[in-house]
């Protein structure tokens, strides 16, 4: 198989990535993207006829003939005492989350 995305590539992206991979796992993502490239490269070499109109959805939706766009209504679910019974931490109605850590990024 050719290789389009080479070992010195595939690592530079993973360092970027600030991914941890194992060597078998690196291994075998590289050998799956560039599969996919290779299918990619396969389906762009499909000759279209210059005549066919493409097509990014199956129905175009004019302004004729879409649905009206629906009201956005909250409505309460009457369960929120339900709810906030079941949650370690709640203060006012509200669900208490632990702080997340984080590592700022050089």
């Amino acid at each position: 198989m050719d290789e389009i995305i080479d070992k010195e590539t595939f690592y530079h992206l993973v360092d970027l990535a600030a991914f941890e991979l194992g060597a078998e796992e690196a291994e075998y993502l590289r050998r799956e993207m560039n599969k996919q490239i290779k299918i990619i490269q396969e389906m762009a070499a499909v000759p279209i006829d210059e005549e066919i109109v493409l097509t990014t959805h199956g129905i175009t939706f004019t302004p004729e003939i879409s649905p009206d766009i629906r009201s956005d209504i909250g409505l309460p679910s009457g369960k929120a005492e339900d709810i906030l019974k079941q949650v370690p931490e709640n203060r006012e109605g509200y669900i208490v989350v632990p702080e997340s850590h984080h590592t700022e990024l050089e």
